[in-house]
């Protein structure tokens, strides 16, 4: 653990942004939720199914929800389907559905019924485009069993934000017919030069997620060994890929490509701490904050047009913010009278409230409310600023629209900072990335 800048100001800073706390936000388990697994196989059978199976039953009582388990595709009906929140293809292989099967389970999906494919599932029903897409890639080939370092992209999906950002791990590594990644979120990639037989040239998804044509999916290319439904690594990730599919946890699954990191958990390279308190890094590469009332800026570099993204989390009923369009300054002050903050409190009124533009412009609450993770679980902020305009995303929902209208302020040149609240509020920080954009536009 090391510190980041601590420095002292007057007292008077002690009032900067008020927070309001009425208790903490409530939870959203699997609500008794159902989930079938199937697992029928036209082509190779995996000996892990039964494993993969069990490891399933067992993830649903602790993740409160229940499974079924099946091969028999006769399941696959309207009536039948309406039951499930999400279907797991486990290592399924070749052609498991017929015609009317494959309609059952696209309007599934079209009303909202969620999907995880697990390992060879991208090994089935290569002539079904909607299953493909929903897959996100059909599998091409694979080297033998051997270790690999797996690198993870997002640490706020719930399926990988236990995992550090290298992840070892042992399987059977699957080359894909295609990158999912402009079409998908990807959540972890394959190191290749980390083990033999790897062919997707440097970029080589290996779990990701997406909205698919009405429902969530969720695919991880792990899970051919036995070994690995006994990994509890392995078993979270899988437990979170289903918590996601089920509605159970949100994520921003949208692509994201051409974003660049001003913080990637290695250093706070180009940032200063104004203001007391400060911000410790952990060795897993997260920002906390304790004491303040303080900003850590993003001194580098002012902005203009852009879209930045960085996923946060409270520990409990904790306040802080993510300010945009503040001159440099080592005064916080400057980013309060001079810039806009997008709060994180979810117990505050409404105009500072978590995703409020705070003092200005509430957030829709009710999309607010339904895209948020409660304490303890990550979430994902992105901020887009073009001209004037400043609208944000949560957990890759849009839940406000604000324009500047205050000619003592502009957007359109200023700094990025995150808060430092005050004694009793930790809050946590990864992965602050940005792509500039064009100054106009969508």
């Amino acid at each position: 653990m090391r510190t980041v800048g601590r420095l002292t100001t007057a007292a008077a800073t002690a009032a900067l942004l008020l927070g309001c706390a009425t208790g903490p936000a409530t939870s959203q388990p699997g609500d008794g939720k159902r989930v079938l697994v199937f697992s029928k196989t036209a082509g190779f059978r995996h000996d892990s199914i039964p494993d993969g199976v069990a490891a399933v039953k067992q993830l649903g009582v602790s993740g409160g929800f229940t499974v079924d388990a099946t091969e028999d595709a006769g399941a696959f009906t309207p009536g039948n389907l309406r039951r499930y929140a999400a279907v797991v293809f486990l290592s399924t292989t070749g052609d498991v559905l017929d015609a009317a099967q494959q309609r059952a389970f696209e309007d599934y999906v079209h009303h909202g019924g969620g999907y995880v494919g697990v390992h060879a599932a991208a090994d089935t029903e290569y002539d079904w485009a909607f299953y493909g897409g929903l897959a996100g890639a059909y599998f091409q080939s694979h080297p033998a069993i051997q270790p690999a370092t797996v690198t993870v992209e997002d640490r706020a999906h719930p399926a990988t934000a236990h995992l550090g950002p290298a992840w070892n791990r042992t399987d059977e590594w699957y080359n894909y017919r295609s990158d999912p990644r402009e079409r998908a979120h990807v959540l972890a990639s394959l190191d290749e030069s980390s083990y033999s037989g790897g062919t997707m040239n440097g970029d080589h998804p290996i779990a990701w997620c997406q909205e698919y044509q009405g429902g969530r999916a969720f695919y991880t290319g792990g899970g051919h060994t036995r070994e690995s439904y006994a990994d509890p690594a392995f078993r979270q990730h899988l437990l979170g890929g289903i918590r996601y599919a089920i509605g159970a946890a949100q994520a921003d699954c949208r692509p994201e490509n051409g974003y660049r990191p001003l913080f990637d958990g290695t250093s706070v390279d180009g940032w200063r701490q104004a203001g007391p308190g400060s911000f410790t890094l952990s060795e897993d590469g997260t920002l906390t904050s304790s004491g303040g009332l303080g900003l850590l800026w993003y001194a580098n570099q002012s902005f203009g047009s852009y879209s930045l993204k960085l996923d946060w989390k409270v520990a409990g009923d904790d306040n802080s913010g993510v300010f945009v369009g503040f001159p440099p300054s080592d005064d916080p002050w400057s980013a309060v009278n001079n810039g806009y903050e997008v709060q994180i409190d979810a117990t505050d009124v409404p105009e500072k409230t978590t995703g409020s533009v705070y003092g200005f412009r509430s957030a829709d609450l009710k999309k607010r409310d339904r895209a948020l993770n409660p304490p303890g679980e990550w979430n994902t902020y992105e901020i887009r600023v073009q001209g004037e305009r400043l609208r944000v995303w949560l957990n890759g929902v849009q839940i406000n629209d604000f324009t500047n209208t205050d000619p003592a302020r502009s957007l359109t040149d200023g700094h990025i900072g995150i808060q430092n609240h005050g004694a009793g509020d930790e809050v946590s920080f990864r992965d602050i990335r940005i792509k500039e954009l064009p100054a106009q536009g969508d």
